[in-house]
């Protein structure tokens, strides 16, 4: 019976916005790549809404009151990165997934969620001395880190994620104007070292062909260039599931992946691209809700650091489809292929759902 009562409790706004976001992406990834990729994806979908369910029972003050479980969440997440870098296989010159049979798991994104778990832990007890420039720097320590580890296997999207959550958090939590101005500075002026010792060839590429869309229109800027065709071939109502011809024919690499915005607003066309940014800003409002009504910290920045990860994926995803960002492979959530990334998304939601239902 405290099942069922459960149930009913649930969020079904929240599940019903993220349900239309999936099923959209589904329809997509079956029209680009065939029913094979899409029952696969679908299974990871049905995992994740399990993995939802169980955890929306857990009671989240584990994680408040507990560092050694945050700690051990954390260098888990760092030890598999560690892992993956050492013996995980080499797929098209990087190493970002470990292979299990026929299913491809990523350690990066189980990072995002131990990262968001620890900042928040950090912060929750530390925010009326965040004046004190340590604590800025430790949790710079924790954020470095993954940064450095998955900017090797090499992955520059996901790197950037771990930094724009790090400075997100610090910015809920109260930094300082003169300390995050100073962390600007150095930000700035780290650029160049970046560039210059870390970047591989064809990041470098990337970067040079957005500023100059005329630079290598046949090579790597062909993904972006075909991108934007797709967009502007669908007008309104789109050419209809597995009509695109950028989409059926090869021109736009990835598009059950980095590409998939841009096959859906060709296929399904602006009326649905416009409904999916609803449901996107209905669960958005939803997560918002919870942020409001919690009485302690740590929901408070955990909810806000899971949106960061959300809403700057979703931007940079979308704006790199667009033309308006370099191409940086990362996924759109709930949308693009991909399980560990489905599982992430609703592990979240779960741990969100929990503190809705259990803060006191």
């Amino acid at each position: 019976m405290k099942i069922i009562k459960r149930f009913f409790e649930l969020d079904f706004i929240l599940l019903g916005a993220v349900g239309f976001i999936i099923a959209v992406g589904l329809i997509s990834i079956y029209s680009s790549t065939g029913p094979e990729v899409m029952t696969r994806q679908a299974f990871f979908v049905g995992l994740g809404l399990l993995v939802y369910f169980v955890i929306s029972f857990f009671d989240w003050k584990v994680l408040e009151e507990n560092s050694f479980v945050v700690l051990g969440i954390y260098l888990l997440s760092i030890a598999l990165l560690l892992a993956l870098l050492q013996f995980g296989p080499e797929i098209r010159n990087v190493r970002r997934w470990f292979r299990l049979g026929p299913i491809m798991i990523s350690p990066a994104e189980f990072s995002k969620l131990a990262l968001i778990i620890i900042l928040a832990k950090y912060f929750s007890m530390r925010h009326v001395e965040l004046y004190k420039i340590r604590h800025i720097l430790l949790s710079g320590i924790y954020a470095i880190i993954p940064t450095y580890l998955v900017f090797r296997q090499p992955d520059m999207g996901t790197a950037l994620i771990f930094i724009v959550l790090w400075v997100g958090i610090l910015l809920i939590s109260g930094i300082r104007l003169k300390h995050f101005l100073a962390l600007c500075f150095i930000g700035l002026t780290s650029l160049g070292l970046v560039w210059g010792f870390l970047m591989q060839d064809y990041q470098k590429e990337r970067v040079m062909s957005f500023i100059d869309p005329q630079l290598d229109p046949q090579g790597i800027g062909w993904g972006g260039r075909h991108a934007r065709i797709a967009i502007g071939n669908g007008g309104f109502f789109g050419t209809g599931i597995g009509q695109g011809t950028q989409t059926q024919y090869g021109f736009l690499p990835e598009p059950h992946t980095d590409f998939i915005f841009a096959s859906i607003a060709e296929e399904m066309g602006f009326i649905v691209v416009t409904l999916l940014f609803i449901a996107m800003a209905i669960a958005v409002w939803r997560m918002f809700i919870v942020i409001f009504s919690t009485e302690s910290n740590f929901p408070r920045l955990f909810i806000s650091g899971f949106l960061i990860i959300i809403m700057f994926q979703s931007f940079v995803n979308i704006g790199m489809n667009l033309g308006l960002l370099p191409i940086m492979g990362t996924p759109l959530p709930f949308v693009s292929y991909g399980g560990s990334s489905m599982l992430l998304s609703f592990t979240g939601l779960g741990i969100l759902e929990s503190m809705r239902y259990n803060d006191t």
